[in-house]
């Protein structure tokens, strides 16, 4: 492992046991056993880490996301696919989900927060124009677009928070069965 990636997984695995405020550059670098010259010369900051480490790892699902969407089908093949994604993302690094997911619920003026802001906003946008495209399909959703994204994008994250909290020892992968349940649970509201 090259000593960025190094850094990168380090920072990660501190960042998601103690939060991103309570570590520090000295500790992430010890970690990695390397130096402060060394982190500063791939990311700058504690914050260019943290940068980096999203821009790395988003780029994987947004590349996941939007083949999901261009293999087209009705809506709930697309939102199965969609939640597929996620679940699967989620299983193959559920520090960095579980990461981001606690820097977007954090506080608003925090570096950190406005460091991961941008990337769930674009996942919550790319669901928004899902909708858009489905919308004349979906009689009940009367211009409720951004309504409907936020109920699909808050199921699933609550449904992969919990089911970490289930399986703390990552032994339980999901099945096909529990994502089509979920979504099929989602798709009943809209429908109803």
């Amino acid at each position: 492992m090259d000593n960025r990636t190094l850094l990168l997984q380090c920072a990660k695995e501190l960042f998601c046991a103690r939060g991103y405020d309570a570590v520090g550059v000295q500790e992430i670098v010890e970690r990695a056993g390397l130096t402060k010259p060394t982190l500063y010369y791939y990311f700058g900051s504690k914050l260019g880490v943290l940068r980096t480490l999203m821009e790395v790892k988003y780029e994987e699902l947004r590349v996941a996301v939007k083949r999901a969407i261009e293999q087209g089908g009705d809506i709930r093949d697309v939102l199965y696919r969609l939640g597929k994604v996620n679940c699967d993302f989620f299983e193959s690094d559920r520090e960095f989900y579980m990461l981001m997911m606690s820097l977007f619920y954090s506080a608003r003026e925090n570096e950190a927060y406005q460091v991961v802001k941008p990337f769930v906003t674009e996942f919550y946008e790319t669901i928004v124009e899902v909708f858009h495209r489905y919308a004349g399909l979906l009689g009940n959703m009367n211009g409720r677009e951004r309504q409907f994204a936020i109920g699909f994008s808050g199921t699933v994250n609550h449904f992969l928070l919990l089911h970490s909290e289930t399986d703390p020892d990552h032994k339980e992968k999901i099945t096909d069965a529990q994502i089509t349940s979920l979504i099929n649970q989602y798709m009943y509201g809209i429908f109803t």
